[in-house]
């Protein structure tokens, strides 16, 4: 089980239209405050945010109450001038737990309307998440090659790859900036992870490392995620053994 809170900025489009039209500096600065402080309060709870779209954010809060929220809320308000709206939903995989939370704001499920926060909530400290922990291998050898803005049209192109993949499987695919993606999974990790390794080897010439955790909150399975990401690298670097592609660690 997971539950997943969808923070979403509103009535941004009208807002932004009154800071006139030399306004994109200011707002990509905003954009960026907001991001710092959602990550912040919600870390502090042991969650993660990712960003979806500069105007919206995924958090995985396995074990927040509906108050964790209103508090978390209340604290946003004091930091920001813009109105922020969160969506709950829960569900065994991350993408329907996404549908949950889309259903709630849709319908509306009505949690709090002075904090606006709609939705289902779970709440309980016994849920499981899985998150996946992908490293480009070699785009250092392309550097030599290649441009850095060819490097990013690389990047997105199979982000944009792995969005799609993924999504099959009901998972959920974030860039996390340089050559380094998050996947926030369920069943089958070490499965699809290496089903999309060989996708990536083929489509784009690229070899991956994937790290994957597993635990009870959000920040617990990145940290077991990333560790194992540098296990993989210090079996590469010790030379003592080969290298796997795909390591995994669990607290269960």
């Amino acid at each position: 089980m997971i539950q997943l809170t969808i923070i979403k900025i509103t009535e941004y489009g009208p807002w932004t239209l009154t800071l006139g039209s030399d306004r994109e500096h200011e707002l990509q600065m905003l954009q960026a405050h907001l991001y710092r402080e959602i990550q912040k309060l919600f870390s502090a709870k042991n969650c993660l945010v990712f960003s979806n779209r500069f105007d919206e954010f995924f958090v995985i809060t396995n074990g927040l109450t509906l108050a964790d929220h209103v508090e978390i809320q209340k604290q946003l308000q004091k930091v920001s001038s813009l109105k922020l709206s969160m969506s709950i939903g829960y569900a065994d995989n991350p993408y329907d737990a996404n549908l949950k939370a889309y259903e709630g704001k849709k319908t509306p499920v009505i949690l709090d309307k002075e904090h606006s926060i709609f939705g289902f909530v779970n709440g309980q400290t016994d849920q499981k998440v899985t998150i996946m922990h992908f490293d480009v291998e070699n785009i250092t050898s392309q550097r030599k090659v290649k441009s850095p803005y060819e490097i990013s049209s690389i990047i997105f192109g199979i982000y944009a790859r792995m969005s799609k993949f993924f999504l099959s499987k009901k998972s959920l695919s974030f860039f996390m900036g340089g050559d380094n993606f998050m996947v926030v999974t369920s069943d089958d990790a070490k499965q699809n992870a290496q089903e999309f390794l060989e996708i990536a080897k083929k489509e784009f010439d690229v070899t991956f490392n994937c790290g994957i955790g597993t635990g009870n909150s959000a920040r617990e399975a990145v940290k077991l995620a990333t560790k194992s990401l540098d296990t993989i690298r210090e079996i590469r670097d010790s030379k003592k053994e080969t290298k796997p592609e795909i390591y995994e660690l669990s607290c269960f």
